[in-house]
């Protein structure tokens, strides 16, 4: 696994009500310091990818569908330097990734409905010099395929 990428196993608890799963709590060995809350999406098949922080460490949960998310290690001092991770999270496998800046990351939606992350991230986000550096998703420096691996 990437070198300072963590995962915590998340516990869902149902009752005839329904169900509660902590996400992130203050007294967690992966929590860092907050920053925000927010969601996001994505519809069946699409890929939203790469992007990295240089200061902002994220937290993903996704809640509702599955998501196959990625990373890229491209930190040259790093002993993970050019490893590529995949993790399938969601419904199926609810996990927290904790994912460290100047890690590239993106995700794409394997689930027939829309899936929806929650992210809180270790900064707020800031409107006139954001946190965020981008690549292209196919084609470009990342040699990842985000394709359907059959077989």
């Amino acid at each position: 696994m990437i070198s300072d990428v963590k995962i915590k196993k998340l516990k869902v608890i149902p009752d005839e009500r329904g169900r509660l799963m902590e996400m992130l709590r203050a007294d967690d060995e992966v929590f860092k310091q907050f920053g925000q809350v927010y969601m996001t999406t994505a519809y069946p098949g699409v890929v939203k990818a790469w992007h990295y922080h240089k200061k902002q460490t994220d937290n993903f949960v996704v809640v509702r569908g599955m998501m196959k998310v990625v990373l890229y290690d491209s930190r040259e001092g790093s002993p993970t330097y050019k490893e590529i991770n995949e993790f399938f999270m969601g419904e199926h496998n609810p996990i927290l990734l904790q994912i460290p800046p100047l890690v590239f990351h993106g995700f794409k939606c394997i689930s027939e409905n829309e899936a929806i992350v929650i992210n809180c991230p270790t900064e707020v986000y800031n409107y006139q010099d954001p946190d965020e550096y981008r690549v292209l998703p196919n084609g470009g420096e990342i040699p990842y395929d985000w394709s359907r691996k059959d077989g």
